[in-house]
Formats: structure tokens, C-alpha cells, sequence
């Protein structure tokens, strides 16, 4: 509980730092976001085991061949998600998150892939199971919905790190779709981010084994501890990157500041990966920025 606790004063502090430091530079914050689609799109699609490497998704993104076969699932499903992660980055401000609005994500998420589930929450007698959860009667989905959403904003004041954690859980939890809950959820976690003045996240393929452990505390003992701690190190990553940008510092990996330095390379991975250092993981490399 100590450590969510200084994840959540040092999202605070950060916060207030980006907000200084963004000032006049929407411009440069739009390109870091739009860098970014690769890796949301990558990270998102490896965690539902998508065969697809970092490389070969920006790849297909940018209209690159590539130079093996790959299903045609998995070609939408990096070409839709990467629509849907855009939209997200470009409306989330201006449109409120509803219902209508999940559908229509689901939509532009299942198009061309499973057409006629497109857009529209489990009917009747479409169970699905996630590991060895059973998630609820179809005829439940909209009121579990609503529920969640009134929990989510019945509490304002509450950490938001807390907030999305829960509003995740719970999304997953209630699996109201027949295919794609797991990126439809993660894109909405950034929805509500950016709707709320944050910056936007990505949990990353790395992270998978304590992602899975998360449902299952929560399923088990209904506690949303490690997810508060991935949402809160994911929310660190991002600001570390986007103040390295915004300050313009010079960007190096690890590697190079350890050899600099004269630090253990190995350690400094170490203190990266709890984010007790301001380094940030891009394009699977680790990175921290030093003053030029």
C-alpha cells in the first residue's frame, strides 16, 4: 500500500510539471502522441497474442510489405486498433465516453474481422470465459455498464490512478463484448486520461504476467492493488518521456548514461522498471533524459 501511496504523490508532482512545461507546445505533444500509435497498437494486440513483433506493426501502419504471411486478422487488427487509438487521441477532450460511444469504438475496433459482432454488446447466450472467470449473463451487460460508470465519476476526489484501475477491472470483468474487450478496455483507460487532463498510457506486452494477475486479485480477493500499480508506473512512464521532450534534453538509453556515469547497467534497469528514476521505456528501449 506504501508504494501506491508514492506512485500517487509522484503522478501529482509530475503532473504539475508537464502542465509548466507543455505550455505553447501543443504542437510537439501531437507528435509524441502520434509516435506513440505504433507501440499502443504492438503492446495491446501482443497481450491478446498477436504474433505481430513492434517492427512489423509499424510497418503495416506506414504500408510497408512485410516479409512473411500474416493472417488478415491480424492486419486489421493492427490497422483498426491504430484508428481507434488516433480517434482516442484526437477526440477524447470533446466527446464524453458513453455507451454509444464504446459501440462505436467496438465498431471501428471489429470491422472487417467479425463483422456481424461489430459494434454491439453480447445477446443472449454469447458467454465467454476469460481464464477461469465466467463473465456475466448477457442480459446483465448494459446495467454492470452503467454501474461502472456511475462508480467512476460518483467519486471525483478519489486518486485517479485508483479510479482507472477499478473502471478497468470492472470493464474486464463484465467482458461485454464477444471479441475485443481487452483492447477496447485499454483504449478507454486513455479516453478517460485525456478527457480528465492526463497524459495517455500504454501497458506494455513486458508487463503481461502482472496484467493477468491483476483480474485475478480481483476476482479472488477484490482488490485492485497491482493493477493501481501498473496504471501508476505506465502513468510515470509517459510523464518521464513527455518531460524529456518538453525540457529538451538530450534523450540516451540506459546503457549509454550507465557507461557515462560509471553505474551498473543492471541496476539502473532495475530502479527503470519500479520508475524510481526518470527513464521511460520507448520502442523497446529503455531511456532517460539528460540535461544538454
Amino acid at each position: 500500500m506504501a508504494n501506491i501511496l508514492n506512485i500517487y504523490k509522484k503522478i501529482d508532482l509530475l503532473r504539475k510539471r508537464f502542465h509548466q512545461s507543455a505550455r505553447k507546445k501543443e504542437s510537439l505533444l501531437t507528435l509524441i502522441s502520434e509516435a506513440e500509435v505504433s507501440e499502443q497498437v504492438y503492446n495491446s494486440n501482443a497481450i491478446e497474442n498477436s504474433t505481430l513483433s513492434l517492427d512489423e506493426t509499424e510497418k503495416i501502419l506506414l504500408k510497408i510489405d512485410l516479409d512473411r504471411f500474416i493472417s488478415e486478422r491480424e492486419l486489421f487488427e493492427a490497422k483498426n486498433l491504430a484508428r481507434v487509438v488516433t480517434y482516442i487521441n484526437r477526440e477524447a477532450k470533446q466527446k464524453e465516453l458513453t455507451l454509444d460511444m464504446v459501440l462505436f469504438l467496438h465498431k471501428m475496433l471489429i470491422s472487417n474481422i467479425r463483422d456481424e459482432i461489430a459494434g454491439r454488446f453480447r445477446q443472449e447466450n454469447e458467454w465467454v470465459r476469460v481464464g477461469n472467470h465466467i463473465a456475466c449473463d448477457p442480459k446483465q451487460v448494459i446495467d454492470k455498464l452503467e454501474e461502472m460508470f456511475i462508480s467512476y465519476h460518483a467519486n471525483p476526489i478519489e486518486n485517479i490512478i485508483k479510479r482507472i484501475a477499478v473502471f478497468h477491472l470492472n470493464f474486464e470483468n463484465i467482458h461485454p463484448f464477444v471479441d475485443g474487450n481487452g483492447r477496447i478496455g485499454r483504449v478507454l483507460n486513455n479516453c478517460l486520461l485525456i478527457r480528465e487532463g492526463y497524459v495517455p498510457i500504454n501497458i506494455k506486452f513486458i508487463d503481461r504476467s502482472d496484467y493477468y494477475n491483476a483480474f485475478q486479485e480481483f476476482d479472488e480477493k477484490s482488490s485492485s492493488s497491482i493493477m493501481e500499480e501498473i496504471v501508476g508506473k505506465a502513468m510515470t512512464n509517459s510523464y518521464h518521456k513527455r518531460l524529456a521532450y518538453l525540457n529538451e534534453l538530450e534523450i540516451i538509453t540506459l546503457n549509454k548514461y550507465a557507461k557515462r556515469n560509471n553505474i551498473s547497467h543492471s541496476n539502473l534497469i532495475n530502479k527503470a522498471k519500479r520508475q524510481t528514476i526518470e527513464a521511460f521505456y520507448e520502442k523497446g528501449i529503455w531511456k532517460i533524459g539528460m540535461p544538454q
